[in-house]
């Protein structure tokens, strides 16, 4: 799941009805099961010292990760299952003749494009010449700034665009500044001093020279060498992860010409009148010390290191389809260096991943007509109602926030939007053009489409009703700009959601996450924007402090976890997301127990419904990763490792250790005076 605050972090909508649903009790009686995996369970290992491993020891141990994979767990499997279903969708469309131009003609040409690979090696470098040749014809700063604008979407340059709603005026959609440029994962690849870090740093200077062989350069070493020396030098401009979660930080409003007096030696207006944003005349500078530096080095490094550089990005970027040799240097970093993978990802997959890029909602369409019945959409509107009255019981609750405050945080909760399984309004994909046997071409145009659509909304009102993930993405967000929670189709499938199962796990696994997803609106993030979505503090001071002294409490207990020796969790990085966890499991145990009406639940299994609850939640997070992308997640990633969040907020909440019976010298025990209850 995934806190969707900017658009750029890259990471994660609702019933509001006055009347609560109550269909807990009849999808009870007649589910088909408990929901609850046993076959992978571990009966050796306590709940009390470890639910992680209680719910998925058996399935650790007997699982292996697929060689092309370097994380594989619950949202892995349904990923596949997506893409799958995906896979039949357009396969089908490719193997039958479409009308020409429609937009079945268009998927199954760019599919089938990408899949050629015997096409691609036999073109060689030819597909992207044009793009070299550009970066070749650069003589000036001035054509630099230009080529830099016209290339956003398609190429990852040192400060990137992008056209969303203003954190203070919501309803209006600016531009927005955001750092860029790196072909690794994050600046602590590169500043950090680490010796697991060192080694991916290694493999980049070799992959960086193989790209510079493989295109003719002269003296590979020596090129990848100033690349990696000029992105070095942007990576320490760079804000780091943490800082690049606070909004107010973020956000600093400016008009063009006062970006150009604060950062100056960069063509300014060359470079939006490039993006086709020559007409703003506001914006907002997300990082501004960053994009001060990165104006001088445009300014001050040789235009040739520059253009040196330039060419690597479009050669790694793009790699995926370049000849095979660029295809394999590809993924010898990005995959095995970076993440462990030992294989790369099947082509058809990788070509699933592309055309839902580039076409996903019209694809989307299809997807929901075969996978997604009405009745899916109807019992989550029931569970997210119920949720909905949890929380704002919730709030009434807390002995530490004053009255004003509360009256605040209701008014937000009664705004909120949900959006569930697919959007109303679908994109038009009419003016995008493919062309059969241009996989190179039509990755580009693909890219240019979607960035034009960004530029020509700049200074236009927001469309609520668009959607930023397909319903085929097997994910979840909250939007606080547009105080929204998206729950796409494909997410909603077992172990997150079975319409089969009984109520208790769907309460502890979907309901967790949907908990998670309100929670959001209120963590240290989403807590600083109102209902309508603007910036602004609508806390007391003292009610703010408060919730800050329990939000350093959780980043305290989340610093001491270790999933390498070594390497502990960012308590500070992962703190949205462990609130939204603690907060959403706690929220979603109350909206279960108020789904029962006061009645009993039945014994399935051989455990109590409360027990189910929690055992549910202990098995969504299933998942198992490789070293290598465990540190990767340690450095880049909000979200704590799965094991820490099915256990942590389990521990923090009352209604586990009443289930399970938890006493001192359990594992999980914490005596109920040092239980972190946020919301």
């Amino acid at each position: 799941m995934t806190n969707r605050p900017f658009r750029f972090a890259p990471l994660a909508a609702l019933l509001l009805s006055a009347g609560l649903c109550h269909a807990g009790n009849q999808a009870a009686a007649s589910a088909s099961h408990s929901g609850l995996d046993l076959a992978n369970h571990d009966p050796s290992v306590r709940v009390q010292d470890d639910l992680f491993r209680a719910a998925n020891g058996g399935w650790l141990k007997n699982t292996e990760i697929p060689a092309d994979k370097s994380y594989y767990g619950s949202f892995i499997k349904l990923r596949d299952l997506s893409d799958q279903r995906v896979r039949v969708i357009v396969e089908e469309l490719a193997t039958k003749p479409q009308v020409k131009g429609s937009v079945a003609d268009k998927i199954a040409a760019f599919y089938t494009a990408y899949l050629d690979t015997a096409a691609i090696d036999k073109a060689g470098l030819a597909p992207v010449q044009g793009l070299l040749a550009g970066i070749d014809a650069i003589q000036s700063r001035g054509e630099l700034a230009t080529w830099l604008g016209r290339m956003q979407g398609v190429v990852n340059g040192p400060i990137q665009l992008g056209v969303d709603p203003d954190f203070k005026e919501p309803l209006v959609n600016r531009t927005a500044t955001w750092q860029g440029g790196l072909g690794m994962a994050d600046r602590d690849y590169y500043l950090k001093d680490d010796d697991k870090l060192a080694k991916v740093r290694e493999a980049y200077s070799v992959y960086l020279t193989e790209l510079a062989r493989l295109s003719g350069e002269k003296d590979p070493a020596a090129a990848a060498a100033g690349v990696l020396a000029l992105e070095r030098s942007l990576a320490e401009t760079h804000w780091n992860k943490v800082d690049n979660r606070d909004p107010v930080k973020l956000y600093n409003p400016m008009t063009p010409a006062e970006l150009a007096q604060r950062a100056p030696g960069f063509d300014w207006p060359a470079f939006f009148a490039g993006a086709q944003l020559a007409g703003i005349d506001r914006l907002s500078v997300s990082q501004p010390s960053m994009v001060e530096g990165a104006a001088r080095l445009l300014d001050s490094v040789p235009l040739a290191s520059w253009k040196q550089y330039l060419k690597l990005r479009v050669l790694d970027e793009h790699a995926v389809v370049l000849p095979r040799a660029f295809r394999e240097a590809r993924f010898a970093f990005h995959g095995k260096a970076q993440t462990g993978a030992t294989e790369d990802r099947p082509r058809w997959q990788q070509g699933i991943g592309e055309v839902n890029g580039a076409l996903g909602e019209a694809i989307g369409q299809v997807y929901v007509e075969r996978h997604f019945p009405a009745a899916y959409k109807a019992r989550m509107l029931e569970l997210v109602g119920n949720l909905m009255a949890a929380f704002r019981e919730s709030i009434d609750g807390l002995a530490w926030m004053s009255a004003q405050t509360k009256a605040g945080a209701q008014a937000k909760l009664s705004k909120y939007t949900v959006k569930i399984g697919y959007p109303d309004q679908w994109r038009d994909y009419g003016a995008l053009e493919v062309r059969a046997g241009d996989a190179m071409g039509n990755r580009l145009r693909a890219a240019q489409f979607e960035w034009q659509r960004q530029a020509q909304r700049a200074g236009k009102p927001v469309n609520r009703k668009e959607w930023f993930i397909t319903p085929q993405t097997v994910n979840a967000f909250y939007d606080p700009t547009r105080n929204e929670i998206v729950f796409p189709a494909a997410f909603l499938e077992a172990p997150f959601f079975d319409m089969q199962a009984d109520d208790a796990v769907n309460y502890g696994a979907i309901g967790g996450v949907i908990g998670h997803e309100i929670s959001h609106g209120f963590d240290d993030q989403g807590s600083q924007f109102d209902g309508d979505g603007a910036l602004r503090n609508w806390w007391t001071e003292a009610d703010r402090k408060a919730f800050e002294a329990v939000g350093a409490r959780l980043a305290a207990e989340f610093d001491a976890y270790e999933p390498i020796p070594g390497k502990k969790v960012n308590g500070r990085l992962t703190l949205g997301e462990n609130i939204a966890d603690l907060s959403g499991i706690q929220v979603a145990y109350k909206a279960y127990l108020r789904s029962l009406g006061g009645k009993p639940a039945p014994l399935l299994d051989g455990y109590s419904g409360e027990q189910r609850f929690f055992l549910g939640w202990g098995q969504a997070w299933r998942s198992k990763a490789r070293e290598e992308r465990t540190m990767q997640l340690l450095t880049t990633d909000p979200h704590s490792p799965d094991q820490f969040r099915a256990n942590g907020p389990a521990a923090n909440t009352d209604g586990f250790h009443q289930a399970f019976g938890t006493k001192p010298g359990d594992t999980m025990f914490k005596p109920g005076e040092q239980r972190i209850r946020i919301w």
